[in-house]
């Protein structure tokens, strides 16, 4: 029995490494956004600067929180075997739901996680013994440390969010989008401000908890003198900073750097608990059961011993090795990049790729916002309405080529979550690191008017998918674990070895996914942030030009994909490769919806009488593409009904005719595919005549299909089916020569 207990706490260990390195990927948004969406240094250096952040802040980490032992079981009631199923399902629940939310590219909370795990696998084990001993819930649970955490959340979203507002919308009034031209009289101020209140939050909340700190001299000048730290790291900050400018050094990027470090070193010293605090916990449990057990079972030995403080031995080896851990996983984590980029889309300056589709909520917000703004801007007098209107132009930024939003806007992320951070952790308010990061950003966002008419109910229904992502993190993190707990409990060691396969299971099965999805949106994304990016009118024409033609090489050629498994499928009557054209053909409908509108982008920000020659064949090009997919859609579906309810199989005489069809069409696309492709129009009128040819050719067959119904005595549904089919084909060849007609026009 010990044996397996003994697996069982390797697999805990082990999955801390995996949470670790899924939370890192989780909580990166909270310390890189800023800095990477102003692009403060190379994205190599913030790494540097966020990861020895995070080394130091996990070593000098005082490991332990109460929250992972006793926060939210009372240990007296539980047994050694009742502890090791809570603090698998809790592990479990975390690594899966991170993992998730990662693969999703969405932030989400550790802290939250972790605490309604627990609650979840502590409340199936305290019902259990309610039903065998009859004490109450409130004896083995404690619940005020759960209602703590949801009003915190309440707390977190609301603050940071409105603080983020106000703070940037004074700071941009002062500043301007032109900041450069503002620094002479107010840099001072703001930058020994701004740096005065990152290292308080250094010193306090990364530094302070830190058993190294903790009965030191400085620590107790710390605790005891928090005002004067403030206000002589102000003056002080002042002084420096006046001298930096004037020795033209840019004050903004020490202070996003100076507060990458600080929020990624107090995140690593304080969210630590919440990837390997259960699993030390458990190591805890298992030395004392093994060392004072004697002749107790585990399922009758009470874990009075996490009621007191850790003994646990060698604690600083364990922190060292998490924060290596963290380290490597923060500089190679893809999807830590991903989420992180998410979040900078939200924020973003200028109109970029959007992630998120409308919503009924975010048009209803949107409309609502627009009538205030209209109702209070009539009272408001027109040269205060001008005014602010300059202070706010954005057309003259100083911002460099490339970035979402500039410096200032990413200075006051920083400085406002550490301290909001700061303060809530001297009212004893749980603020969840990645909500206040996440919510300043979108606050100050909005300040900033980065969500435009044309832009806002995309982030608006964004924030929103993140807001309810979080909640639903609790409501997940309580279920799983409690079905988790309960399994664990009533299945013994068969269930236990059941939940680490699907765990197995689960975590390769997204990083698979995550791999497709990674691939499919690497290529072309690039080159649109740079064509975004893009001041240059005839470098933005270069850039959309050749986006244009490989996004329509890309649909032309799954088009020619769609087009022979359907006629595949039907003809050999094969439900499979129909079922393989249903995946691809959708995936490349989404995949046209997003681009098209990147290319409407795109076309905005080229010269104003080059845009007005090129509009018409732009949108009938565009036009064109979505009715190809249209075709394939209107052919797909009658066929795919028929072949899967097992009807009649195509005749062979269908076969024989339809076969040379369709190996021309490809033919004829693949034309078009490689004319667009090269740029090489020259034959394009070689192309349409073999189009015009085709379509002549399938117009006789439709003729003699139907003289055939009419005449014969043969299966109707059948011939229905494959003159419908006869008919989008040629429908397909039709809209696939105003494409290259469209195209030829617009590329000259």
């Amino acid at each position: 029995m010990d044996f397996f207990y003994l697996g069982i706490l390797g697999f805990l260990l082990i999955l801390a490494i995996f949470d670790l390195s899924v939370g890192v990927a989780n909580d990166a948004v909270n310390f890189l956004s800023p800095a990477v969406g102003a692009k403060a240094a190379r994205f190599k250096v913030i790494l540097l600067v966020a990861a020895v952040g995070i080394f130091i802040g996990a070593s000098t980490s005082s490991g332990m929180m109460d929250i992972a032992r006793h926060g939210i079981l009372q240990p007296e009631f539980y047994s050694f075997a009742d502890v090791m199923c809570i603090f698998l399902s809790v592990s479990a629940t975390d690594v899966i739901l991170l993992d998730i939310f990662n693969t999703l590219g969405m932030p989400t909370s550790t802290t939250v996680s972790m605490v309604f795990g627990l609650l979840g696998g502590s409340s199936a084990l305290a019902l259990m013994n309610i039903f065998q001993t009859g004490q109450s819930y409130s004896d083995l649970i404690n619940t005020d440390k759960a209602l703590t955490v949801i009003i915190g959340i309440f707390l977190s979203v609301a603050i940071a969010f409105v603080v983020g507002l106000v703070v940037m919308w004074i700071t941009r009034l002062i500043f301007t989008f032109q900041y450069k031209k503002h620094l002479r009289w107010t840099i001072a101020l703001y930058g020994g401000a701004s740096i005065s209140i990152i290292f308080y939050f250094l010193v306090t909340k990364g530094l302070g908890n830190s058993p190294m700190v903790q009965g030191s001299g400085f620590g107790h000048f710390v605790n005891e003198h928090p005002m004067q730290i403030l206000i002589y790291s102000f003056i002080g900050f002042t002084i420096l900073v006046e001298l930096l400018h004037l020795l033209h050094i840019n004050i903004f990027k020490i202070i996003v750097l100076f507060g990458t470090f600080s929020l990624a070193m107090a995140f690593a010293g304080n969210d630590l608990v919440n990837f390997i605090g259960v699993p030390l916990a458990g190591l805890e449990s298992f030395l004392d059961f093994t060392a004072n057990g004697g002749g107790a079972t585990a399922a009758t030995y009470k874990m009075t011993a996490l009621d007191g403080p850790s003994t646990l031995p060698g604690v600083s080896w364990f922190l060292i090795g998490a924060g290596m851990i963290m380290t490597i996983a923060i500089w190679t984590s893809k999807k830590a990049q991903q989420v992180v980029q998410n979040t900078i889309n939200l924020a973003s300056q200028s109109e970029t790729e959007e992630v998120f589709s409308s919503s009924k909520v975010a048009r209803r917000t949107v409309r609502g916002v627009l009538n205030f703004n209209k109702s209070i801007t009539k009272h408001i007098p027109l040269s205060v309405k001008r005014w602010l209107n300059f202070r706010f132009d954005t057309e003259k930024s100083d911002a460099e080529p490339g970035v979402a939003f500039d410096q200032v806007r990413a200075s006051v992320n920083l400085v406002l979550s550490g301290f909001l951070i700061t303060v809530g952790t001297a009212w004893q308010l749980p603020l969840s690191t990645t909500y206040v990061a996440f919510m300043v950003a979108m606050g100050s966002s909005l300040a900033d008017r980065a969500w435009g008419r044309e832009t806002a109910v995309y982030r608006i229904t964004g924030v929103i998918t993140v807001i309810g992502g979080w909640f639903i993190t609790a409501g997940a993190a309580f279920i799983m674990a409690f079905i988790i707990a309960s399994l664990n409990h009533l299945g013994g060691f068969v269930a236990m070895l059941g939940i680490i396969a699907l765990i197995a299971f689960t975590l390769i099965n997204n990083n698979r996914r995550f791999k497709k999805k990674q691939a499919q949106s690497e290529n072309v994304d690039t080159l649109f942030r740079e064509m975004v990016a893009c001041r240059d009118k005839k470098e933005v024409w270069n850039m959309l030009c050749l986006h244009i033609s490989q996004t329509q090489v890309r649909i032309l050629n799954a088009a020619r994909t769609a087009l022979t498994g359907i006629a595949e499928g039907l003809m050999t009557d094969n439900i499979r490769i129909l079922r393989t054209t249903a995946s691809e053909l959708s995936d490349e409908k989404d995949y046209w919806k997003r681009y098209r509108r990147k290319e409407i982008l795109g076309m905005r920000k080229i010269d104003a009488l080059l845009a007005v020659e090129k509009n018409t064949w732009f949108h009938l090009g565009a036009n064109s593409m979505t009715q190809i997919l249209y075709g394939l859609k209107r052919m797909f579906e009658p066929v795919v009904e028929h072949v899967d309810n097992n009807f009649n199989p195509l005749p062979a005489v269908f076969v024989r005719e339809f076969r040379p069809i369709i190996q021309q069409a490809d033919a004829f696309l693949l034309s078009i595919q490689t004319a667009i492709e090269s740029g090489n129009y020259a034959n394009s009128d070689e192309i349409l005549v073999q189009g015009n040819a085709l379509k002549s050719e399938i117009s006789k067959l439709r003729h003699n299909l139907q003289d055939r119904i009419q005449k014969e005595d043969s299966n109707l549904k059948v011939a229905l089916l494959y003159l419908s089919t006869l008919q989008e084909t040629q429908e397909i060849i039709s809209h696939a020569r105003h494409l290259l007609r469209a195209d030829k026009r617009f590329m000259d």
